[in-house]
């Protein structure tokens, strides 16, 4: 390979392996690395050329860990990822809809604070289970219990920030569906919730920092936030699902059986799994981070001007069989809003149908770091399979 990577951080408390130079990350994400680094529980990190600034540990994380897992870590929207799916039209074949079809998507899919009316009827869903998924609601955390007809109604919806779904072109010129969303308002209130509860254990009386307070196996806390999360992040894949069914109904309406789908891609970026590092069975959290086993398939988005990677895991352990979640910012929301303008956001996504208002400018291309260079520092960690380039974008 022609990179370098990874690179240790020097004198963090347990092995930490970098595929992005110290230099070329903020000092308080560094700090943020370190901090995570000193917890006794941690077996080793990996960090992800996207890596930024995040609530506790740095988004674009992954921590191996065989008896702790820290909430925060996992971040509050539990089972965030993305969706991809290959149609046989090519983009001559819905150029001129392309600002209906935005219409006819955010008219299915609802954004930003938006849910459904209703709950969608569960026999009109993809999937299996939807009776039993639903009945074990009843077991979360009490907290939520008052949330249940909400988390139905928002099953299928979008959300807002960096969440997005596109219509893409790939390199032969097949239009691809790609969305990005999570857990929405369940996974943010079972999150905090446990959050919460950690901080007041007293395995995490003498942290340096609060927001990386664990939970440790075997338990009755670690039991109910392992409970929680697993259902949380179910719930947030089946809602990519019900999106990416919902879009993909729209084009039917609108090109009959004209149009045809390959299978999904389907993959999680904020999460928990368990797996086998260094002959160990360990918890591995991924946060900002996407499993990239020998094999795996998955898509890379970057912002909303320059498109998304279909990519291959290459399943090396070195990063703990992790790649990249995206793009990364290199800027805050608040700093983007300060420093870009409307015209901007205009200018970056000319040839794009898409929203250009105000309140996109956070999301601007330019507050995100360079996916291509991104994509570029992990090679020995995926294959590229597809460079998919942005045609339409819905944002919440």
């Amino acid at each position: 390979m022609s990179n370098d990577y990874p690179v240790a951080l020097p004198g963090a408390a347990h092995e930490t392996l970098m595929w992005a130079w110290e230099h070329e990350i903020e000092p308080q994400a560094v700090q943020q690395i370190r901090r995570v680094a000193d917890l006794p529980w941690v077996h080793g990190i990996r960090v992800m050329p996207d890596v930024h600034l995040g609530s506790g540990a740095t988004i674009g994380t992954v921590i191996a860990a065989e008896q702790a897992i820290s909430p925060s870590a996992v971040g509050v929207d539990i089972g965030c990822g993305v969706n991809a799916v290959k149609t046989n039209f090519k983009r001559e074949d819905i150029e001129d809809d392309l600002p209906k079809l935005r219409s006819l998507i955010e008219a299915a899919v609802p954004v930003g604070f938006n849910a459904h009316e209703r709950s969608l009827n569960n026999k009109d869903l993809p999937g299996h289970g939807w009776h039993g998924f639903w009945s074990d609601f009843k077991d979360l955390d009490s907290s939520v219990s008052r949330l249940e007809s909400r988390a139905q109604k928002q099953m299928g919806t979008l959300g807002g920030g960096n969440h997005f779904i596109e219509l893409c072109t790939d390199s032969e010129g097949y239009i691809w569906i790609t969305l990005h969303s999570g857990s929405r308002n369940i996974g943010k209130e079972l999150a905090e919730r446990h959050i919460a509860i950690a901080k007041k254990l007293p395995q995490n009386a003498d942290l340096p920092d609060r927001e990386l307070a664990v939970f440790l196996k075997d338990t009755p806390e670690m039991e109910a936030y392992r409970r929680d999360l697993s259902w949380a992040q179910e719930y947030a894949m089946r809602s990519r699902s019900v999106m990416m069914s919902l879009v993909r109904n729209v084009l039917r309406d609108k090109y009959e059986d004209k149009i045809k789908f390959e299978d999904e891609i389907n993959c999680h970026h904020n999460y928990v799994a368990e797996e086998e590092i260094d002959g160990v069975e360990m918890l591995v959290t991924r946060k900002g981070a996407i499993r990239a086993g020998a094999g795996d398939l998955a898509l890379i988005p970057g912002s909303m001007a320059t498109g998304s990677y279909i990519v291959r895991g290459l399943g090396n352990m070195d990063s703990y069989q992790s790649a990249s979640h995206g793009a990364g910012r290199k800027m805050s929301r608040s700093a983007a809003k300060r420093q870009f303008t409307v015209e901007d956001v205009e200018r970056t996504m000319e040839g794009i149908e898409s929203r250009k208002d105000a309140g996109v400018i956070d999301e601007i291309s330019l507050a995100y770091k360079d996916i291509h260079a991104v994509i570029e520092a992990q090679e020995d960690l995926v294959d590229v399979v597809e460079h998919l380039q942005t045609i339409l974008c819905v944002k919440g």
